[in-house]
């Protein structure tokens, strides 16, 4: 069997599979010279050999290996473990692939028992740091291995007491250890070893660790390394001190140190919040040379990893001993801004800088705030802004609640005095965070950024007493399920719902997303038809419209009114006066659009839904309509019948709607081509109108549709005395369509893949009702996902791989797009990248992620096709 256990003058970086994060990290850092305490680690691979047996017991071999690993240390500090006048206390720390921060298991002092906890006394000459160190051992010790919590023990004695009392105090601690855990403490230094790397194992499945893997979409399979450190003490004089630093503002992504420190205390004092820190600057004045050293060491290890680091930092009698270092956690807002200003400082690469935003990172940054006039309102509370966003909701005081609620599709505000691991699930589904206590890097701010959720910190004035489900404030109080606004950019708390002002995107995004666009090549438009839909689309970078759905523009009242008059009526005087009103109306839309686009293309279908679809169910309502439009019940209900459809997604819809009835499409190329010319007149420009055909199967309905448009196009420059040039396509969804493309491409001027209807018609499954049984197909693996939402590259893929490729082969001009839902989904796009595609086409809120994606897809197919050509 391979080696378990490594030193830290064994690893590096890049085996972060293998040592964990943390391990990794401490074993770059060694090799960096930095003051990193002695240690080693306990890797990933025993972790996994450990689960898989049924004992849950470490090997014999492991056993030895930590041994002998022990006894190195023993010969590097001069120390004896478990025995002598000078005693060996290490730290036991999880440490994952990924960083987990706070989801499993630590133990610190190990080492100290009845006999060493004197002679560590004796050594320092500090009764009260020895002892209070050995309460602590005592306290985890029994959390970490055994479940017994902390409030079992009380609070930590603190202060100055003589040994005696000391000692009786010990005593309380063993006794309340074996009440709850029915054994009495090891005083077998190497027994708590083994059982210590035993607990941290076995914390990689608790129930918190699990829900983070999944909220963080990280393997179960993956297991995490065992870090034994040797104790360094933050607690053990006034010249002493722990702390957490970032090498840039994590919640805002400035430049310049940011983090905080505790004098005298543990580093899992600052973590979990029980104490408010002091900001990292007032290290300043307390220990100036050691600020300075620190400044120094951040700087070399952001240049070193190219990435804002998020250090843990211990100060032992006026000693700096770097503890951890890894990226740190940021929010959306500050992860754009450092890969950003990375990039800019000639850090990082522009390639780097996009793989190094998320597009989940993108649709949280997009993220709505509170109107000026809404902030001008009194704060109830006010904290630290720990993660920005603006969120309102209901006040839950536990976990437990916030998930009741969360059930019901209220919006919660989970509110604490500080939350810990175990709410992870409480927290997931809360609009936003707060707590009355901890700082910037308590457990609450750091796993909120992780996760974008809205977070303020530190609000002391807020009590909470969580137990009753009330919290204080000095006017007032709040209980469950009151309404509270939290503004997480400037730490303010309001009772009550302000309102917000809509998402925009930041100045920096927007550089970030035009340096995207330079990189990519594919376009990114969007699913539009509304001038609101389409005037966001534009702010947020699209290149034009690829789909303007034209049956969503029927439903106004009175556009429905003679839309039914239109189908009803049999009279065609009644039909002409309902085509003359639609046309009109239609025309209007779409000046609306092309003035607000200019010469920005703009691709709008023609009507595609099945005619029943305006027609109400019920005979009394079907009764009203024809007393409404002065027409014959009886034959409004016959006709109703008559166009009732078994399966109305095959049925009478699309191109075929077309040529059943040509005057509909008739009078909607003709609305469009007037409104091109009258726009185009008007505002000075040249409008290209680009007409696209729905649902079409064979060359014979294309060839027909395209026709009647052209005759009603050349009606239209010749009464206008003006031509403008114009395109007329086809939506290539059902799968026929595909296996004739390069038919279809001598007549279209260009194709956009209908990814819903072509995925609903490859697959047989409804569009409409497939969701009944999708989940129970991606839960048993029978599909990898949602192929509505991610596009099914193996089938749907290969259909589209053909005829965008035939296509082009028979027509080079032709132009490709991809709409749906998946024109906006970055898996499918890393797929589409791959295909003769010209642009992707997504709903507004979808498009700035899209651009990104794109970009990202761009980067990876360069990288690959170069990995060919080598």
């Amino acid at each position: 069997m391979a080696k378990m256990t490594y030193r830290f003058q064994e690893g590096k970086k890049e085996w972060k599979d293998l040592l964990g994060g943390k391990g990794a990290n401490l074993c770059e850092m060694t090799k960096l010279d930095l003051p990193v305490p002695s240690g080693f680690i306990v890797s990933t691979d025993a972790c996994r050999d450990y689960l898989a047996q049924e004992s849950k017991k470490l090997s014999p071999k492991l056993i030895e290996e930590i041994i002998l690993q022990i006894k190195h240390l023993e010969a590097l500090s001069a120390k004896t473990f478990g025995i002598g006048d000078n005693p060996l206390l290490v730290s036991v720390r999880s440490g994952a692939k990924f960083s987990m921060p706070g989801m499993m298991d630590t133990i610190l002092n190990l080492g100290l028992n009845d006999q060493t906890v004197h002679a560590l006394s004796a050594i320092t000459g500090n009764v009260d740091f020895a002892f209070q160190c050995y309460c602590r051992l005592i306290q985890m010790f029994a959390d970490v291995v055994y479940g017994v919590s902390a409030e079992n023990f009380g609070v930590t004695p603190t202060g100055t007491k003589s040994e005696k009392e000391w000692q009786q105090t010990v005593q309380n601690y063993q006794k309340i250890y074996a009440a709850n855990t029915g054994q009495s403490f090891p005083q077998n230094t190497m027994e708590q070893l083994i059982i210590a790397v035993e607990a941290v194992f076995t914390s990689w499945n608790n129930q918190r660790a699990k829900v983070y893997r999944r909220l963080h979409n990280i393997s179960d399979a993956l297991g995490t390394a065992v870090t034994i450190q040797q104790m360094v003490f933050g607690n053990y004089s006034a010249d002493s001190a722990t702390g957490v630093m970032f090498t840039r503002n994590p919640a805002t992504g400035e430049k310049g140190v940011y983090g905080e420190f505790l004098l005298q205390a543990q580093g899992e004092d600052i973590v979990a919040g029980i104490r408010t820190p002091e900001p990292i600057r007032k290290l300043a004045e307390t220990m100036p040379y050691v600020y300075d050293e620190l400044l120094k060491i951040a700087t070399q290890l952001e240049n070193h990893y190219q990435d804002m680091q998020d250090v843990e930092f211990t100060i032992e009698a006026g000693k700096l001993y770097m503890l951890q270092t890894r990226n740190g956690k940021r929010t959306p807002q500050a992860a754009v801004t450092i890969a950003y200003n990375l990039m800019k400082e000639g850090i990082i690469s522009t390639e780097t800088m996009i793989n190094r935003i998320d597009e989940e990172m993108i649709e949280k940054l997009l993220h709505p705030t509170f109107t000026k006039e809404a902030r001008q309102k009194k704060a109830i509370v006010q904290g630290l802004p720990a993660s920005p966003g603006a969120s309102v909701g209901q006040v839950a005081f536990t976990a437990e609640s916030a998930k009741e609620m969360a059930m019901q599709g209220r919006p919660v505000i989970l509110v604490r005095n500080e939350t810990s691991p175990e709410d992870i699930e409480g927290m997931s589904v809360s609009e936003a965070i707060v707590t009355s206590r901890g700082g910037m890097t308590s457990h609450a701010a750091v796993v909120a950024r992780g996760m974008g959720i809205c977070c303020v910190v530190g609000c002391e004035a807020l009590q909470v007493d969580e137990s009753q489900g009330v919290a204080y404030f000095a006017e007032g109080q709040l209980k469950i399920g009151d309404v509270i606004s939290v503004d997480g950019s400037s730490g303010r708390v309001y009772r009550g719902k302000l309102p917000l002002n809509e998402a925009t995107t930041s100045a920096v995004l927007e550089k970030v997303l035009k340096i995207c666009d330079s990189q990519s090549t594919l376009a990114v438009y969007g699913n539009a038809e509304t001038p609101r839909d389409i005037k966001e689309s534009v702010k947020k970078g699209a290149k034009g419209i690829g789909l303007a759905r034209t049956e969503h523009m029927f439903f106004k009242a009175n556009r429905l009114k003679m839309m039914r008059q239109l189908i009803l009526a049999d009279n065609p005087d009644k039909v002409n006066e309902a085509l003359s009103y639609m046309k009109e109306e239609q025309k209007a839309d779409f000046c609306q659009m092309y003035q607000i686009l200019g010469e920005l293309p703009c691709t709008i279908r023609l009507l595609d839904p099945p005619l029943h679809e305006f027609l109400p169910q019920e005979k009394k309502e079907l009764r009203e309509i024809a007393q409404d439009l002065a027409i014959n019940s009886q034959e409004v209900l016959t006709k109703a019948q008559s166009l009732a459809e078994i399966n109305p997604m095959l049925g009478l819809r699309g191109v075929r709607l077309g040529i059943t009835r040509p005057e509909i499409y008739q009078m909607q190329v003709g609305a469009i081509i007037e409104a091109a010319i009258e726009i185009s007149r008007k505002e000075k420009i040249t409008i290209i109108p680009h007409i696209m055909i729905p649902l079409v199967g064979t060359v014979k309905e294309l060839s027909l549709i395209k026709k009647s448009c052209l005759e009603v196009i050349g009606a239209q420059f010749k009464d206008s005395n003006m031509n403008l040039p114009f395109n007329i396509g086809t939506m290539i969804e059902i799968p026929r369509a595909c296996l004739i493309a390069d038919q279809l491409a001598q007549i279209a001027d260009f194709f956009s893949f209908g990814t819903n209807d072509l995925t609903q018609l490859t697959y047989g499954y409804s569009r409409d009702d497939a969701h009944k049984f999708l989940s129970t197909y991606t839960h048993n693996a029978i599909l990898p996902s949602d192929p509505f939402q991610h596009l099914d590259a193996e089938g749907v893929g290969k259909l589209m791989r053909f005829a965008s490729e035939k296509g082009k082969e028979e027509k080079e001009s032709l132009s490709i797009g991809v709409c749906g839902e998946v024109g906006g989904d970055p898996a499918s796009i890393q797929f589409i990248q791959t295909l003769p595609v010209d642009y992707v086409s997504c709903s507004p809120f979808r498009i700035p992620q899209a651009r990104l994606a794109c970009a990202k897809a761009a980067i990876a197919k360069k990288k690959s096709d170069h990995m060919v050509l080598v």
